[in-house]
C-alpha cells in the first residue's frame, strides 16, 4: 500500500517533460527566431564626476544564425517541438517580429 502512495510522487519529474501550450512556446521559441535572423548585442558605458568606468559588452550569436536558417523554420520546428502543434500563425505576421 505504501508503495502506490509514492507512485504519484515519482511521475512528478515526467510530467514536466509534456507538451508545453502553444502560446507558451510561442514565446519560448520567438527569441531562438530572432537570434536566427541576426546576432543580437549591447555595449554599455557610464560617465561620472570620477570620469569614465568601464564598459560591458554583450554580444549573442546561435548556431540557427550560423548555420542560415530561415527564422520562420527555426520557429515552426521550435513551437512544433515544445508543443506537438504548429504555431497558430506565421513568424512573419506577428506584430512584434521586427527581424
Amino acid at each position: 500500500m505504501r508503495a502506490l502512495t509514492l507512485v504519484p510522487l515519482m511521475c512528478l519529474p515526467l510530467a514536466a517533460c509534456g507538451p508545453t501550450s502553444v502560446a507558451q512556446a510561442e514565446r519560448e521559441c520567438f527569441e531562438r527566431a530572432r537570434l536566427a535572423a541576426a546576432p543580437r548585442g549591447e555595449v554599455g558605458f557610464g560617465v561620472g564626476s570620477d570620469g569614465s568606468s568601464g564598459g560591458n559588452v554583450s554580444l549573442s550569436v546561435s548556431s540557427d544564425f550560423l548555420m542560415g536558417r530561415d527564422p520562420s523554420q527555426v520557429y515552426d520546428s521550435c513551437v512544433y517541438q515544445k508543443s506537438g502543434q504548429p504555431p497558430s500563425r506565421p513568424l512573419y505576421t506577428r506584430p512584434d517580429w521586427r527581424g
